[in-house]
């Protein structure tokens, strides 16, 4: 275990394994992508551009779309038009082979979405004076492929009827460890996409860690070539026309899932700590939204014209007894949630891996994950930090003393300050952000925080306010960028600050000095509990030091 919040719950657990989730790739024909290209590959595939019109194009998607049909009508597979709203893992789960050694398509399924569709302008005397995509992509038809794989289980690719033919390639990370470990005779217990009991977790473990390595690169590109070609494309071109027309894909990392599980001894104790965790972190996460969502009757993604913001922090109990807890930022998003009775899994997205500066063309998949679990790492820690603050003694008298920051003195923190308070307040919450924040961040969430003053905090005063935090070691600077970061220990001191002064201090102080007091409630909260005996015992201490209370 690599991390402060797994490490401190050790006790508790019967072992812990890291996976590569769910992965998509984008596979796309590179030279169809832009005019020129496209001419080149119709020249190659027609022999002339005579009949490169907006018909011929169109009669593609019609041929394909023949050729689906009556490919599933002979050979005994489901073809099936879907809807808007319609689950379409939902619906592949009702058609699953009962046969474990079935390979091959055992399920197409069609729908509706935005894909690329070239027009063509011709002029008067017929030549081809313009090439452009359709915008906005209008919405035409995908058909998904439901295949089981040899070594990856079930996968999915979803092809557009339309050329250039881009596609989906959708992969279980949890399948493809499930049939390793098989082959290797380590015993386990799966319960849907989880693993809840593991023999030999180490050599589990070994076989996981085999995504993250290079060779994977070579096992991602197989499986896609093994299908892509034969079992989809070739309903749009045949085996000769591909050839002919010198027709390859590429590929692209489009989604990743990372995930670490965490499998508990007991169930009770599991859901006591996640509850625990939940209650007493997302309150410091200064959360925009938080919805608890009893009994719905689908997932939330499902409902219409919904807009939900990307900078959330989100707590869901969807019908299926799940606790959810998500951070969304912006095209990542962290999430806890419980698997089964006994595991608890931290899984981290990435939406679309085009925010990496390093690219996202399949060879840099290690190098995703590796972000990935890095970003899952300090995610962890920094929840930890927040669960179980801590601060030192000489912390208090050290704050309001002026610092250095290279050559540069700076002055010291005063707690007390509004402006400080608020700058703290945002800081822990900026501490979750996968890829840090900048002054420009600060200024923009100080701003929508009127509990100081009503003048506008632009980013120059969060420059300088960086750099008092900078001269304490509460923040730092990442390196060759514009960029800081929240670090551990300083997150776990402005933590405890801010509890103290808020959640300790002002309850007890205000309710020692309370003189008529209300009706007994009937119930009593640990919380009201541990309130009521503090606030006896400052009543006892200000007697015995003379203050009056």
């Amino acid at each position: 275990m690599s991390d402060e919040f797994s490490n401190y719950y050790a006790d508790f657990l019967n072992t812990t394994y890291d996976c590569v989730d769910r992965i998509i790739l984008n596979a796309y024909f590179s030279l169809g992508h832009n005019p020129g290209g496209f001419r080149i590959w119709w020249r190659n595939l027609r022999g002339s551009e005579d009949d490169l019109t907006n018909t011929h194009l169109m009669r593609f998607a019609g041929r394909m779309s023949r050729r689906i049909r009556a490919f599933g009508k002979g050979n005994d597979i489901p073809v099936i038009d879907c809807h808007y709203g319609d689950r379409k893992h939902k619906i592949a789960e009702e058609y699953f082979p009962k046969d474990h050694d079935f390979v091959g398509v055992f399920l197409i399924l069609i729908n509706r979405a935005p894909g690329v569709v070239w027009h063509i302008q011709r002029s008067e005397n017929g030549g081809i004076s313009h090439i452009v995509k359709r915008k906005p992509l209008p919405h035409v038809n995908h058909y998904s492929f439901h295949i089981m794989d040899p070594d990856w289980g079930h996968i999915t690719i979803k092809i557009c009827g339309h050329p250039p033919f881009g596609a989906q390639i959708m992969l279980n990370g949890h399948e493809y460890i499930a049939r390793q470990a098989r082959k290797k005779g380590i015993d386990f217990i799966k319960e849907g996409n989880c693993f809840t009991s593991i023999t030999d977790a180490n050599r589990l473990s070994l076989v996981a860690d085999t995504l993250c390595s290079m060779n994977t690169v070579g096992r991602l590109r197989q499986v896609c070539e093994r299908w892509i070609y034969t079992s989809c494309l070739c309903f749009a071109l045949d085996m000769v026309e591909q050839e002919r027309s010198r027709f390859h894909y590429d590929y692209s990392v489009y989604q990743v899932e990372y995930s670490r599980n965490l499998l508990f001894k007991k169930g009770g104790e599991l859901d006591q700590i996640f509850q625990g965790v939940v209650d007493r972190t997302r309150h410091q996460l200064n959360i925009k939204i938080l919805r608890t969502i009893f009994g719905t009757k689908e997932r939330p993604s499902c409902i219409k014209n919904r807009k939900k913001p990307r900078e959330e922090v989100v707590v869901e109990r969807p019908k299926y007894n799940l606790t959810v807890f998500k951070l969304h930022f912006g095209k990542f998003t962290v999430k806890l949630y419980t698997k089964g009775e006994s595991v608890l899994r931290v899984e981290v997205i990435v939406h679309n891996a085009r925010v990496f500066s390093f690219g996202r063309s399949l060879i840099k998949f290690p190098k995703i994950v590796s972000t990935l679990k890095d970003i899952l790492n300090r995610f962890l820690d920094q929840l930890n930090c927040i669960d179980y603050s801590c601060i030192s003694d000489n912390t208090l008298e050290e704050l309001p003393l002026p610092s250095q920051v290279g050559k540069v003195r700076v002055g010291g923190i005063d707690i007390n300050k509004p402006r400080i308070k608020a700058v703290m307040e945002v800081l822990i919450e900026l501490a979750m952000f996968p890829q840090g924040f900048s002054s420009s961040d600060l200024a923009t969430r100080i701003n929508a925080k009127t509990c100081f003053d009503n003048r506008n905090y632009s980013s120059r005063n969060a420059a300088y306010d960086l750099k008092k935090f900078r001269g304490k070691s509460l923040v730092n600077k990442i390196k060759k960028s514009r960029k800081y970061r929240v670090s551990p220990e300083g997150l776990k001191t402005m933590v405890a600050l801010f509890t103290l002064t808020e959640k300790v201090i002002k309850p007890v102080l205000a309710g020692s000095i309370k003189t008529k007091k209300g009706p007994k409630p009937k119930t009593h909260n640990p919380f009201d509990i541990h309130y009521q005996n503090l606030q006896l015992e400052m009543k006892n201490l200000f007697k015995t030091i003379g203050i009056a209370a």
